[in-house]
């Protein structure tokens, strides 16, 4: 399994070296846009606006935005050392709460921890203390280059950390339109709804519930596979004749060149002598 990031977490005295694994993965199908004349992919340029040109990577700056069109241009170097600077720190448990606690609009993604070489018993007695005291801790750690808030708890017989949005990255609901103000329900309308919420109460399985857009989709790319159904296109980006042409011309001109000065000259002194 992938190392996402390598550090320690610590609680109190306790230091725990361990590794960061992304404990999920999106497995959506990716389709590619094809050029619909001739099938063939199409790709992507980073173009400037102002000159009109592609730029490569290299002549690239990153800079924030604080007003339109008006930029304050961050060197690479500055942000690396800023990064470093929070980065070699340990990752420390600041706080316990309840999981209870914490709506689940504030989780974002889940990471797997493993101890490194060092760090099995330190791991398993963080496990087991979460285990029997009931919470969770609540940490940062810094990854590409983002200080993230996060929860550290136990997930089956391994310790997992998720990393949750600051209180001001979750948008106001008092934001999202047309929501109604309290209504009076009907009695028996709610009684109804009661019920069929408690017909259709069961203990949550993970393993009952199916991607079934994805499938659709697989079994259709399978379909049009298994009956021939299929495009390919070996084109590439054909040289402009033109150019190729001007370059023939060019070669041409260079084998018929007349003799260099020096040669006549070397002709004029040999008849001369």
């Amino acid at each position: 399994m992938h190392t996402v990031w390598k550090g320690s977490i610590s609680f109190g005295l306790v230091n725990i070296p361990v590794k960061l694994h992304a404990a999920t993965e999106n497995k959506d199908i990716k389709l590619r846009q094809l050029h619909k004349e001739c099938h063939t992919p199409i790709s992507y340029k980073k173009v400037c606006e102002g000159c009109n040109q592609e730029v490569k990577d290299e002549d690239i700056v990153k800079a924030y935005e604080y007003a339109k069109n008006k930029f304050v241009v961050l060197d690479q170097e500055e942000l690396e050392n800023l990064r470093k600077e929070n980065e070699d720190k340990a990752v420390e448990i600041i706080d316990f709460v309840k999981l209870t606690e914490i709506d689940p609009i504030y989780f974002e993604r889940t990471y797997f921890l493993s101890p490194d070489t060092t760090g099995g018993k330190a791991y398993s007695l963080l496990r087991q203390t979460l285990e029997q005291s009931g919470k969770i801790g609540v940490a940062k750690i810094i990854i590409r280059s983002k200080e993230q808030l996060a929860i550290v708890r136990v997930y089956q017989n391994a310790l997992v950390m998720e990393t949750i949005h600051y209180p001001d990255e979750v948008r106001s609901v008092g934001d999202v339109p047309n929501v109604p103000s309290e209504q009076n329900i009907v009695p028996k309308e709610l009684e109804t709804a009661l019920m069929l919420v408690d017909q259709l109460t069961t203990e949550f399985n993970p393993e009952k519930y199916t991607d079934d857009y994805r499938n659709a989709l697989m079994e259709l790319i399978e379909e049009k596979k298994a009956t021939n159904t299929i495009s390919t296109s070996d084109k590439r980006p054909v040289p402009d004749n033109v150019t190729d042409l001007m370059t023939a011309l060019q070669a041409s001109l260079e084998k018929t060149k007349k003799p260099t000065t020096r040669k006549k000259r070397a002709t004029k002194t040999k008849k001369n002598a």
